[in-house]
C-alpha cells in the first residue's frame, strides 16, 4: 500500500510551482535581453521537451495516437502561442507588470468556460472582472494614467490565449485516458518545433553567444518552469483537491511581484502596488464566485432541479 504524503508536503510543492512560475518572468526578461525573443523561447522548449521525453522513456509512457495525438498537437500550438506572447511581452515591459497581468487569465478562463457550457456566471463575477480591469489601469499608469505599453498589451493577449488554452484543454481531453505526461510531452515537442522554426538561423547564433548566466536562465525556464512544474502539478493535484491546488498555484503573481522588485530591482509606485493588489484580489474573488456557482449547478443537477441559463449582464 502506497503511503499518502503529508498534506504540508503537497502544499509546499504547489507553492514551489507558483514560485518558479513567478520567477520565470525575470529569467525570461534577462534571457531575451541576451539572445532575443524567438531564440529564448526555442531554447526553453528544446530543453523542456528533451527532459520530459527522457522521463517518458524511463516511465515507458504510451504516446497518444489518432484523435488524442491531434488534440495534443493542437494544444501544443496554443501553448506555444501563450509562451511566445508572454515572452515577447515581458521583453518589452517589466517582469513585475508581466507577472501581475498574466494573472488576468484567472478572470478570463471562467468567462470562456461559461460561454462553452452556456451557463452564465452571476453578476458578482463581472463586478470582480471590472475590478481587475481597474487594477490593470492602475498598474500600467506609471504615476499618470496612460494606455498600456506594447509589452503590457502582449501579456494581456497572452492571458487571453492562456484562458482559451485552459478551456480547450478541459473540453478536448475530458473523458480521454491518454497519459497526462505523454500529452504534455507531445505539446512540448510541438512547441519546440514551432519555436525553432520561428527562431531559424538566429538560434545557433544565440547558442554561440550565450553566457553562463544565460544558460542558467535557459535551464531554469526549461527544467524548473516547464518539466518540474508540470510533473509536480500533476503529482500534487492527484493528492489534494483541485480547489486547494488552484489557490496555492494562484500565488504566482505574488511571487512575480516579489522577485521583480526584490531581485530584479524594478520599481513599483503606489498606484502600481494598488493595481497589483486589486488584480490579485479580484482574481481570487472571481475564482471563489465561479467555484460556488459551479457547485450550485452540480447540486441542482444532482437533485434533478432544472438548471436555467442566466443571461449575461448588459
Amino acid at each position: 500500500m502506497t503511503r499518502r504524503p503529508p498534506e504540508i508536503v503537497v502544499d509546499v510543492l504547489l507553492i514551489a510551482v507558483a514560485a518558479v512560475w513567478g520567477a520565470s518572468f525575470l529569467s525570461a526578461k534577462e534571457l531575451t535581453g541576451e539572445v532575443g525573443v524567438a531564440p529564448a523561447v526555442a531554447l526553453r522548449f528544446l530543453v523542456a521537451a528533451s527532459a520530459l521525453g527522457v522521463i517518458c522513456l524511463i516511465r515507458r509512457e504510451r504516446m497518444p495516437r489518432g484523435r488524442g495525438l491531434a488534440i495534443a498537437a493542437l494544444l501544443g500550438c496554443s501553448q506555444a502561442a501563450v509562451i511566445g506572447l508572454e515572452t515577447w511581452g515581458v521583453h518589452l515591459t517589466s517582469a513585475t507588470n508581466a507577472g501581475l497581468l498574466i494573472s488576468l487569465a484567472l478572470v478570463f478562463t471562467p468567462v470562456l468556460e461559461s460561454v462553452a457550457s452556456r451557463s452564465w456566471l452571476p453578476r458578482s463575477y463581472f463586478v470582480a472582472a471590472v475590478a481587475a480591469v481597474v487594477g490593470v489601469a492602475l498598474l500600467v499608469s506609471g504615476g499618470g494614467f496612460r494606455l498600456p505599453t506594447a509589452g503590457d498589451a502582449l501579456v494581456i493577449a497572452a492571458a487571453v490565449v492562456r484562458a482559451v488554452h485552459v478551456t480547450a484543454s478541459g473540453h478536448l481531453t475530458r473523458g480521454r485516458r491518454d497519459s497526462t505526461l505523454a500529452v504534455v510531452c507531445v505539446q512540448l515537442v510541438v512547441c519546440a518545433l514551432t519555436s525553432t522554426a520561428v527562431a531559424g538561423a538566429d538560434l545557433p547564433l544565440a547558442v554561440g553567444r550565450l553566457t553562463a548566466s544565460g544558460w542558467l536562465d535557459v535551464l531554469f525556464l526549461g527544467l524548473m518552469c516547464s518539466v518540474f512544474a508540470f510533473v509536480v502539478q500533476l503529482w500534487a493535484v492527484r493528492r489534494t483537491s483541485a480547489t486547494r491546488a488552484s489557490i496555492l498555484m494562484g500565488t504566482e503573481p505574488v511571487w512575480a511581484l516579489a522577485v521583480g522588485v526584490v531581485i530584479g530591482g524594478e520599481a513599483l509606485g503606489l498606484p502600481g502596488l494598488a493595481g497589483g493588489a486589486l488584480i490579485i484580489a479580484a482574481s481570487y474573488a472571481g475564482q471563489a464566485i465561479e467555484r460556488r456557482h459551479r457547485r450550485a449547478l452540480a447540486a441542482r443537477a444532482t437533485s434533478g432541479e432544472p438548471v436555467l441559463a442566466v443571461a449575461p449582464p448588459p
